[in-house]
């Protein structure tokens, strides 16, 4: 097989690991489902009669059940977050190369 003088098999490589982002975006996650996770704690802590959890901020039960209700969608975001951060790290590297352009198997 000739080889053209412009190819470069390096190319078909993905780049290198810039994965400082998703590292990143990894622990602002971490800190969402954090903060989700003592946000609905307070709320319940506040139902359940310890108004002084999130000091004058609720008064009424229905502040607690929106406190509750904020945090444990802060928490499903973070986890989910963390979680589709994860997924990209561990992605196996591959050829970057389209399907259609391998060597067809029978």
């Amino acid at each position: 097989m000739k080889l053209s003088d412009g190819f470069d098999a390096r190319r078909l490589r993905p780049r290198g690991s810039t994965s400082w982002r998703l590292r990143l975006s990894a622990a602002v996650a971490t800190v969402l489902a954090t903060l989700g996770g003592l946000l609905s704690l307070a709320g319940v802590a506040a139902l359940l009669g310890q108004p002084a959890a999130l000091g004058p901020l609720n008064d009424s039960p229905s502040a607690a059940g929106t406190f509750v209700l904020l945090g444990l969608l802060l928490l499903f975001a973070g986890i989910m977050l963390w979680r589709l951060c994860r997924r990209r790290q561990r992605r196996p590297s591959e050829l970057s190369m389209a399907p259609h352009l391998m060597k067809k198997r029978d």
